[in-house]
């Protein structure tokens, strides 16, 4: 147990031990789905995720051996993949959940919009500024890459905020769950360049998107003055499509 702690440490992994929270987390997905958990650990939400009635069925994946063998042992019934999700091939349409290793979360929310075509719905625990860039709105200061990219195909919720104390090691700072739900597969513009205006724009957020967008080597004669005057943040999803659409056509 203390070797397996120390591997998952190492991998930026907590492990949750309130079950109640663990409860709260596998009945916020809401979509009847089969259901692949990221990273279960010891399997405390592995269990309640079981017996939510809306899962079809759970396969989960996990990298490390330790955990493996024990999810083999109490979770005969259970589909186990051993390595990185990272690296993993979605073949069919899934939920999402888990308690996301911090180190890596990014990168697998970079993963889900990649593969949103299979990935129908996502409830997950986050570092708490992690869960409130990506769903924070246009405006504010938390607003980024990823908050425009995902919420241009899922409705982003923030659900509630996670102590410290119910992780063991303890993370020097608060989780927060959040829950995303898949609206659309396509985005109505080129998507290479979507993401690439997103990008581009909040790489020098600071200024105002005639400076920022410069970068792209295209010509913005095509976009109004208010929407040059604008920086990344204060973009709606929408107004980035416009611009993508405007700079595409042009």
């Amino acid at each position: 147990m203390h070797q397996q702690v120390r591997a998952k440490k190492h991998l930026g992994q907590h492990f949750l031990t309130d079950h109640s929270i663990a409860q709260r987390i596998a009945y916020s997905l809401q979509l009847s789905a089969e259901v692949l958990e990221i990273g279960a650990g010891m399997g405390i939400l592995t269990r309640y995720l079981l017996q939510n009635p809306m899962v079809k069925s759970l396969s989960v994946v996990e990298i490390d051996a330790e955990a493996v063998d024990y999810l083999r042992l109490h979770f005969p019934e259970l589909t186990i993949h051993q390595g990185d999700f990272l690296q993993m091939n979605l073949r069919k349409p899934i939920s999402i959940a888990g308690n996301f290793p911090y180190n890596i979360s990014n990168q697998i929310l970079f993963k889900i919009f990649a593969d949103r075509m299979m990935v129908e719905e996502v409830v997950g625990m986050f570092q708490k500024e992690v869960a409130e860039r990506i769903t924070a709105k246009e405006g504010t200061k938390a607003r980024g890459i990823l908050s425009v990219l995902l919420s241009a195909c899922y409705r982003m919720e923030y659900l509630f905020t996670v102590n410290e104390d119910v992780f063991n090691p303890p993370p020097k700072v608060k989780s927060a769950v959040v829950r995303m739900t898949r609206t659309n597969i396509s985005i109505p513009c080129n998507e290479v360049l979507f993401q690439k205006v997103v990008k581009t724009a909040f790489n020098q957020r600071r200024k105002m998107l005639r400076s920022a967008l410069k970068p792209l080597n295209i010509p913005l004669t095509a976009l109004d003055d208010d929407i040059l005057s604008k920086r990344a943040e204060q973009l709606s999803v929408e107004e980035f499509i416009m611009i993508t659409q405007k700079l595409n056509n042009q």
